[in-house]
């Protein structure tokens, strides 16, 4: 398949191939027939894209806020590695598609092969969409038409929580795509509509769908227009659609209002308010978000848990289904929007059109490629060199931003033969593919880990993912490397350890790994040399200011992610048994308890281990601290000397013969030293971490996990 995308680090924006993407449980796979570049959203995003590092930062204060930060914690280069990699990462565009279903997903209701739908699907000749947020076009509709839905829904929601009813008098200000298609909608609720805007053309248009006009850059006040307009009473709402760094729009707005007036928010204006604007008339002053409710929640979105009608009237789809209903009975007008229609492999040229023509509104791209030619699992690229039998030659499954940002990387530079990367979206992994040198993307896992030239599987996908994808590597003779954790339940560790043993009597010997890299960081070296001169017991103290993420984060989520305990505590359980040297005997866990208002899951918790020499330690995992201090810090007592790493940029010896310090200038936590030690594993057959070690600390991992569960 074909798809556009934009470059975050210069704004450029081209069509890329990669692999179509696989339908999902709860998801419909479409075939797309035309999709509606957004003048006003993807304009700013090209316009962010091609602005210099400075502009970046002017327009983002407040992610300059965390580049400080991360500075402080973990060092300058690995700041500055991750924010190259942040804007290095291309982002798909576009929202507004339309297209003919071709396969539903598991689950999946009231959609059949070959309806037609809308979607907020990106610019691509197949897009994959989740159920709630796709609607079925009535047959009246056209597929042009059509594509408005999203956008138009944008404006919709903003509508709605105005609250206008018939007869009010209304202003849009900013007469762009969003405010035409508002404007229309507020004069279907019956609503007068007074349209602000700098551009006659655009104004004309407003005229056209009903409304009156003020045009401040002929030196009409818009304040003034507006007292006019609502026969000196002031106006009802005001609903904003503007994109502009000014805090004028806010400002006009309570300044027309009428007492107890409703001002919406939903393009981007400043937001410096003047509280006496707002006070004297006790105005309303919300911000809308997207399409309607369910955006951007999970269970919504993701899961397909749609909210009860009888107490959630208008979500995201059935906002989408209103927008529908309205360009059925000819209220909704889009033909006057559509400034331009492309070819979708002219996309490149229609983007270059987007940025020189501040009055475009609607860019509308036309897909007729047969979908024969879109469906495919599987995109080669040239390889850079044969494939041998001296090297691991590796298949990556999953192309998160840890596994295209730190993973593969590391496997490049530890000189592994690139094969192919797996993902189920196929854009992403793609992009990384073609980044690193890979011969190929593609979404079928099973087809990649059957494929004989391929000797090793790198797994980074989801926690629930990683047990089966293992299982299934070892069953076809593959090595394997899992991102943590291996399992999130010990039915799945059993599963792993019988094709483990099944794989070893087959006389395969493979290898497998888990990535608990810190066991590999340089300093972490260094101390286990060190420990190795202590023969008795020693006293662990690990802390991890992990940050907070939202208790719907699907890390959280036991079923998919595991929890954090399972999910990222483990890399310390790891970590703990490797300076101890010594088999894990107890398992303790402690979290923090209820308290009214302040949603407590997993992620404060202490976690003790007692270990077969008499060892113990305590690792403290906290989602409560704050982002300025380090977020990680390991100390050892022993022998009456102490040990020290702090984030894993300085280490600092107390008592210990010819050992002072250990400091870095760049954060290393041993990611490019455990994928080389892996690599090396596999051609010599000696393991990495001892198999046995990577049970055992699956197990405690889980046993912590569901003692704290328990509480």
């Amino acid at each position: 398949m074909k798809q556009i995308v934009q470059q975050l680090d210069s704004g450029l924006t081209a069509i890329v191939e990669a692999p179509s993407p696989r339908v999902a449980s709860g998801t419909l796979l479409i075939k797309t027939t035309c999709s509606l570049i957004s003048a006003g959203t993807e304009r700013m995003l090209v316009g962010f894209g091609k602005a210099s590092l400075l502009a970046k930062a002017r327009q983002q204060p407040e992610r300059v806020k965390d580049v400080l930060g991360k500075v402080r914690t973990d060092g300058l280069f690995a700041t500055i590695d991750a924010v190259r990699s942040k804007l290095g990462q291309p982002l798909p565009l576009g929202y507004c598609n339309v297209g003919e279903v071709i396969q539903v997903g598991d689950g999946v209701s009231g959609f059949k092969p070959g309806d037609r739908v809308v979607s907020n699907g990106a610019h691509a000749d197949i897009v994959r969409v989740p159920v709630n947020l796709c609607a079925k076009i009535p047959d009246s509709v056209s597929d042009e038409a059509a594509a408005f839905t999203v956008v138009a829904s944008i404006g919709l929601q903003g509508i709605r929580l105005a609250e206008p009813t018939l007869g009010e008098s209304f202003v849009v200000t900013g007469a762009g795509l969003i405010g035409l298609l508002t404007i229309q909608l507020l004069r279907a609720q019956g609503c007068r509509v007074l349209a602000i805007d700098f551009d006659d053309t655009k104004l004309a248009l407003a005229r056209r769908f009903g409304a009156e006009t003020c045009n401040p850059a002929k030196g009409e006040d818009p304040v003034a227009a507006g007292m006019g307009f609502s026969r000196g009473r002031g106006v009802d709402g005001v609903i904003i659609t503007a994109s502009t760094k000014s805090n004028d729009p806010v400002t006009q707005a309570a300044h027309m209002c009428r007492k107890r007036g409703r001002i919406i928010l939903v393009g981007v204006v400043g937001l410096e308010l003047n509280r006496a604007d707002f006070y004297d008339k006790e105005l309303t002053f919300q911000v809308s978000c997207s399409y309607g409710p369910g955006r951007y929640d999970p269970a919504y979105e993701d899961h397909g848990r749609d909210y009860p009608l009888a107490f959630v009237r208008w979500t995201e789809q059935r906002n989408f289904e209103a927008i529908l209903d309205l360009l059925q009975s000819g209220e909704l007008q889009t033909d006057p929007l559509v400034t331009r229609r492309f070819a979708f492999e002219e996309a490149e040229t229609a983007y270059a059109e987007l940025t020189g023509d501040n009055a475009g509104l609607g860019f509308v791209l036309e897909y007729s490629s047969p979908v024969e030619d879109r469906l495919t699992s599987i995109t080669r690229f040239d390889a850079a060199t044969p494939f041998t039998t001296d090297r691991p030659t590796v298949v990556v499954i999953g192309a998160g931003n840890y596994a295209s940002r730190v993973l593969i990387p590391a496997l490049k530079a530890a000189d592994a033969q690139l094969h192919t990367v797996v993902t189920s979206g196929g854009l992403s992994g793609a992009i990384s593919a073609r980044r690193n040198g890979f011969a190929g993307a593609s979404t079928d896992a099973a087809a990649a880990l059957a494929d004989p030239a391929i000797d090793t599987a790198i797994i980074a996908t989801r926690h629930d993912s990683h047990a089966g994808l293992v299982v299934d590597a070892l069953n076809n003779g593959k090595h394997a490397f899992v991102e943590k954790p291996l399992a999130i339940d010990l039915d799945q560790v059993a599963a792993v350890e019988n094709a483990y043993a099944a794989a070893q009597a087959r006389g395969k010997a493979p290898q497998l790994m888990v990535g608990f890299n810190r066991r590999f960081a340089p300093q972490v070296v260094k101390m286990k040399a060190l420990l190795n001169q202590v023969s008795e017991p020693k006293s662990f103290l690990m802390v991890m200011n992990a940050g907070a993420i939202p208790a719907r984060h699907w890390t959280q989520d036991d079923a998919i992610g595991g929890g954090r305990i399972i999910g990222e505590a483990c890399h310390f359980i790891d970590l703990m048994r490797f300076l101890a040297g010594t088999p894990i005997v107890d398992v303790a866990a402690r979290r923090m308890g209820d308290t009214p208002h302040v949603e407590i899951v997993e992620d404060k918790a202490s976690i003790t281990l007692g270990f077969e020499d008499g060892s113990f330690g305590t690792i403290l995992y906290l989602a409560n601290g704050s982002a300025a201090f380090p977020k990680e810090r390991i100390e050892v007592f022993a022998a009456g000397r102490v040990l020290q790493i702090d984030n894993f940029r300085r280490m600092k010896g107390y008592g210990w013969p010819g050992f002072r310090k250990q400091n870095s200038l760049r954060q290393d936590k041993g990611q490019a030293a455990c994928a080389a030690a892996f690599l090396t594993a596999v051609k010599t057959g000696t393991p990495a971490i001892p198999v046995d070690e990577i049970f055992e600390v699956a197990r405690a991992s889980i046993q912590a996990a569901t003692t704290l569960r328990r509480q």
